[in-house]
């Protein structure tokens, strides 16, 4: 069981500007949702950092959710916290992968993420793991994105687009419009 083994822990990130952190969370189990969120929080005030609470309906809204709030406000990073419990039908494996991928897509893209969504099979096992005074994984979410932003710091302000151009951008960045025939 991996809550009995020892497990090496990053040194607390620093950082000389404060930072703002967008913390999602998915309350449909509410207590553990609770437990998540008092991690994260700690966490991020540890480090003087601020942080803003948004709630979404499940799992599968945070990377929307996320994605939503790059577009249109200045966080540094996010906390994505939730939690989903196995029960009787395949729905469990589409919520975990597909709410994982979007959040590992929108990390490629640049984004700092710390990913707490709880993936288990009994209420118990999210109860031990959301503990703030046991695994605490909403802390080691929080810790996770403050460790990326330390990172995308300590590397200065993005200088190339990673990912696909659209069309219309790529044909700009040839130095032609859609007017222009090519050769």
């Amino acid at each position: 069981m991996a809550g009995h083994e020892t497990h090496y822990i990053l040194p607390r990130a620093s950082f000389e500007r404060p930072v703002k952190i967008l913390i999602v969370v998915a309350p449909y189990y509410k207590d553990i949702a609770d437990n998540l969120v008092a991690g994260a929080k700690a966490e991020i005030e540890a480090v003087g950092g601020t942080w803003d609470l948004i709630e979404v309906p499940g799992a599968l809204e945070i990377p929307t959710a996320i994605g939503i709030a790059e577009r249109m406000s200045n966080f540094d990073g996010y906390v994505a916290l939730g939690c989903v419990i196995r029960g009787e039908t395949t729905h469990y494996d589409t919520v975990c992968n597909d709410s994982s991928r979007g959040i590992t897509l929108l990390g490629l893209q640049g984004l700092c993420i710390g990913n707490g969504i709880l993936t288990v099979e009994n209420r118990h096992q999210a109860e031990v793991r959301a503990d703030p005074a046991d695994q605490n994984k909403g802390g080691g979410a929080a810790a996770a994105a403050l460790h990326l932003i330390a990172l995308a710091r300590k590397w200065g302000a993005a200088r190339k687009g990673v990912g696909f151009v659209p069309a219309t951008d790529e044909l700009k960045i040839a130095g032609q419009s859609k007017d222009t025939p090519t050769a």
